[in-house]
């Protein structure tokens, strides 16, 4: 299994992890400005190759509703962009509150301030990938069960 390669992406910053190559873990990477775009698609593209992505997840920001508001559109706009200028396969996966649960445990680990800036992006994208792996892992563990009954 190749890595898969997770984006919080925000209007300013997006934060990367990067999964094991076994899809086991998450880790954070880096953070990348959005700006100039171009810059930004040719650094994810750098990273996909570096790291051997076969995935792009792309966390998917929600309304408390469950409603897809203007930055989930935008989200969704940039998974099209990068499937096809990048050529691989990329998802969406909910985020629901990862920047909270990010800045908690940031929190929790005594950073302070600036030093929780640096890092709240791509601690986030962790999440996100975490959340995708261990659902993904569950499912496998259900598809075991049923082949042996």
């Amino acid at each position: 299994m190749n890595r898969i390669l997770a984006l919080d992406v925000g209007e300013k910053k997006v934060g990367v992890a990067v999964s094991d190559p076994l899809g086991y873990s998450a880790q954070p990477l880096t953070v990348l400005p959005r700006r100039p775009h171009a810059n930004f698609l040719g650094a994810v593209k750098a990273l996909a190759i570096e790291y051997d992505v076969s995935l792009l997840l792309l966390g998917l920001p929600r309304r408390t509703t469950g409603q897809k508001g203007p930055e989930a559109q935008r989200v969704l706009a940039l998974a099209r962009e990068l499937t096809l200028k990048l050529n691989l396969k990329c998802i969406t996966w909910d985020e629901w509150f990862t920047t909270a649960a990010a800045e908690r445990t940031l929190l929790e680990c005594g950073l302070k301030r600036r030093a929780r800036r640096k890092v709240i992006d791509k601690t986030a994208a962790t999440l996100i990938l975490t959340g995708y792996l261990v659902f993904q892992q569950s499912n496998n563990r259900l598809d075991e069960i049923k082949q042996n009954d």
